[in-house]
């Protein structure tokens, strides 16, 4: 049994205004067939996962490219193309291949392609012809086409945000696409547009509740994977929104009855599962008078997360921050190059007065300009990455007056784990506030120290009212901007 496996990957918020070039991948690294073995705790953390599956079963695997990006504007065309192409070459050379699976995101666009995942998995199909499984592992947040459907035996989407099952996730797709070439099972797949844009974080009812659910129905004779993919909202693509859909072993009718019952319980829900979204001063109004054993209290900055295409130098909630005088915080990670360089020049314990931040358009804010001590640097510094390792670049802790420390980062990138902060040595247990430059990633690290997680909205680069969203290539018939878009479907 030989798998042909791949990893290449960007969300694409096609409202950024800056695109995804080369550099965007080069900075997180781009292998040619050896990320498993190179960077086998980073950005081949699945593909020696997928591997170690295969070879384990006494299998040959042929490893292709691996690259990903921080979710920016649409990839440049040359740049996609390019990638794209290195992954198609490396398949006609290891022909003839019993199986494909790609770990993709499933909301990557280039300028040309709405849906690179799609046009990759087709000319994949035109290459190994319709005998040879191939099949995808997709983040939640992907727009599920007709195109990758067509295209593909069987496509996964992970279940959880944050996303902690990616590793089962793959196992499950193995588990298909190996049964599919021992002539176990035959995949089939219906799947059901729920015409809903949102953003829903499956860490507390009633969406745990449906992951749950899917999972029993997954338990069902004949029923070999459920999966709803929750859509991007910032990518403008005609065929976005969230899309549940079911793969059973070549029963059709059951798999389109499935999948029409589970996204009619998943619609029935719409109005209790998006988050509770507060304003800045709202979220600051929340900070304890005296730090206990409780924690601290988590902000997420969701307007200005990189993993959705923010630039990461907003400082709305900075400025009020300072304006109010609120003490012993932290915050972070500023994407700030020029910060980091004057503080690398400084050097450790040097005073200085700083402009952080406000550097890249309106959604940025304006800087703030502080007096600051320079506490450490961190050249190369990473951070855990559920359950991989993600780079920070250079990365400089400074304190300003009223014990507020500041984590500049040189690589743009959301913050995941709480070793953003304590690898370079701000302690997070005894603080008052804690803020955070992520939408729900953090969560799973920084939940268990806090005594009360927020999700805080301001101007920044990513509009939570999803019914305003100005949609060009995307229909407007969708929940929240139609009240019922189905009409008496259900």
């Amino acid at each position: 049994m030989k798998f042909f496996i791949a990893h290449l990957a960007t969300e694409t918020n096609t409202f950024a205004a800056a695109p995804t070039g080369l550099g965007d991948f080069e900075e997180v690294g781009v292998y040619h067939g050896d990320a498993s073995v190179r960077d086998p705790e980073g950005a081949g953390a699945f593909l020696r996962h997928l591997r170690g599956l295969v070879e384990a079963d006494g299998g040959e695997v042929v490893e292709s490219l691996c690259t990903l990006a921080q979710p920016g504007g649409r990839t440049l065309r040359p740049v996609y193309e390019a990638l794209r192409d290195e992954i198609l070459a490396d398949l006609r050379a290891a022909l003839p291949v019993d199986a494909v699976q790609l770990l993709l995101h499933g909301a990557m666009a280039a300028e040309g392609y709405d849906d690179c995942e799609g046009d990759l998995a087709a000319r994949i199909r035109e290459i190994v012809g319709p005998g040879v499984p191939v099949g995808m592992v997709l983040d939640l947040h992907c727009h599920f086409t007709e195109l990758m459907h067509s295209s593909s035996d069987a496509i996964v989407a992970l279940k959880e945000y944050p996303h902690t099952d990616t590793d089962e996730r793959g196992r499950e797709l193995y588990r298909i696409l190996k049964d599919t070439v021992a002539g176990r099972v035959r995949p089939v797949t219906a799947v059901f547009d729920c015409r809903m844009v949102g953003l829903w974080h499956t860490t507390r009812e009633p969406m745990q509740g449906f992951v749950r659910r899917m999972q029993e129905v997954e338990r069902m004779p004949g029923v070999l994977s459920v999966s709803l993919g929750h859509g991007f909202p910032w990518g403008d693509v005609p065929e976005a929104g969230a899309k549940l859909w079911v793969v059973t072993d070549n029963d059709p009718a059951l798999a389109a009855t499935l999948a029409r019952q589970l996204g009619a319980e998943f619609w029935a829900l719409r109005t209790r599962i998006g988050p509770e979204v507060l304003d800045v001063d709202a979220a600051l109004d929340l900070v304890p008078a005296k730090v206990d054993r409780a924690g601290p209290l988590v902000l997420a900055d969701i307007a200005d997360n990189p993993g959705g295409g923010a630039a990461g130098d907003s400082t709305f909630i900075l400025r009020r921050i300072v304006e109010r005088g609120i003490a012993n915080v932290a915050i972070g990670a500023f994407w700030d190059l020029g910060a980091v360089h004057i503080c690398k020049s400084a050097g450790v314990g040097a005073r200085i007065d700083l402009r952080i931040g406000g550097k890249c358009g309106p959604a940025s804010g304006l800087p703030v300009d502080l007096r600051v001590t320079v506490r450490a640097i961190v050249l190369n510094h990473t951070q855990s990455a559920l359950g991989a390792r993600e780079r920070l670049g250079d990365c400089v802790w400074v304190e300003a007056a009223n014990g507020l420390h500041i984590l500049l980062a040189s690589i743009r990138t959301q913050t995941y784990g709480l070793d953003a902060f304590t690898g370079l040595g701000i302690g997070l247990a005894d603080k008052a506030l804690v803020v955070v430059k992520s939408t729900q990633h953090f969560y799973a690290e920084f939940a268990p120290l806090a005594r009360q997680v927020g999700y805080v909205t301001t101007p920044g680069a990513m509009s939570f009212d999803f019914a305003a969203i100005p949609y060009r290539l995307r229909t407007g018939g969708y929940w929240p901007r139609v009240t019922d878009p189905h009409d008496a479907e259900l």
